[in-house]
């Protein structure tokens, strides 16, 4: 019996198959930010990723889920989890900037724009999707940096009592001004000076608030 042939077209994984999973969620990805969620239905993502339906639903269960890992994978790209190891030998303040320049980016993006206008607009007839939106985005990343701060300060490098409280904090002082005059549609991106003098201003606020006493 030839077992390394049967290994090749048996079982789930295959090249083929992850090469469609993909696909569909590069046509997720894309068609969500467009169209929202609603206006996304699971045979356009299909006809996008030129796969049927069936197979779209035998990777991704439901639209929900397949929404779910759409935002996850766009988080993942620009903040991936590496990005939240404490480098315990190296300076916190770099570190910081890199966790906030990556952050900066992902909100700013016109993707991520378009999506939060879309969830937004939409919160009060579908609720159910927000909350998902939130856990895959905003509450892995806060999370994540959640952990960060907990091993720098047992590191002794940060004196925070409050972790949650303190990763919301950073983050909301990212946002600021600019990402709700974007979210608005009364701004545009600053120049690159600009977002390196508030990245800079931000991570020394952070650092004035909870470097050790």
């Amino acid at each position: 019996m030839n077992l390394p042939a049967i290994a090749k077209t048996c079982g789930p994984g295959r090249p083929k198959d992850l090469e469609k999973r993909a696909a569909i969620l590069q046509a997720a990805k894309r068609l969500f930010t467009t169209l929202g969620f609603d206006g996304t239905s699971m045979d356009a993502i299909a006809n996008a990723a030129g796969v049927s339906k069936l197979t779209v639903y035998s990777h991704y269960q439901d639209k929900e889920r397949l929404f779910t890992a759409a935002v996850e994978c766009v988080c993942q790209e620009q903040m991936p989890a590496e990005i939240f190891a404490a480098d315990l030998k190296g300076p916190i303040r770099k570190q910081l900037l890199t966790i906030a320049r990556a952050f900066f980016s992902l909100i700013t993006s016109e993707e991520a724009m378009a999506v939060h206008r879309t969830i937004v607009a939409n919160a009060r007839q579908s609720p159910k999707v927000a909350e998902l939106f939130w856990d895959a985005g905003p509450k892995r990343t806060q999370e994540g940096f959640e952990s960060f701060l907990r091993d720098e300060v047992k590191a002794g490098k940060l004196e925070i009592t409050d972790l949650h409280r303190a990763a919301s904090q950073f983050f909301c002082l990212l946002k600021g001004e600019c990402h709700a005059r974007m979210e608005f549609g009364c701004g545009e991106l600053p120049c690159p000076q600009e977002t390196d003098e508030h990245l800079n201003a931000t991570v020394d606020m952070f650092l004035r608030a909870y470097s050790p006493r």
